[in-house]
C-alpha cells in the first residue's frame, strides 16, 4: 500500500510509496503502489513530478475522485465468495 498520500485544496495529490504509473490522462491516473492501485479521476489533471527511483508522484489538477483496490478485490466474484 501507498506509504504516504495527500490531497491539497482538491487541486494537488501526492504519492509516496508509488511503484509505477500504470496511465495518465487530463481526466484519470493510475498508479501502482505495492499491491494496491490508485486510480485518480478529476480533470486538467498533469504529472508535476515523477520520481520512481524516490517513489514519488505529483499530480495537480481538479481532482474529483480517489479510489483505492488491491489484488485481492480483483479475483472472480466465484472465488471470492467460495473462499
Amino acid at each position: 500500500m501507498a506509504e504516504f498520500v495527500s490531497i491539497e485544496n482538491q487541486n494537488l495529490i501526492v504519492i509516496k510509496g508509488a511503484t509505477k504509473v500504470c496511465s495518465s490522462t487530463q481526466n484519470q491516473a493510475v498508479v501502482q503502489s505495492g499491491d494496491t492501485t490508485i486510480t485518480i479521476s478529476g480533470s486538467d489533471m498533469e504529472v508535476k513530478k515523477l520520481d520512481l527511483d524516490g517513489k514519488e508522484v505529483c499530480f495537480a489538477g481538479k481532482i474529483n475522485n480517489v479510489k483505492f483496490s488491491s489484488k485481492a478485490d480483483k479475483q472472480p466474484l466465484l472465488k471470492r465468495i467460495f473462499k
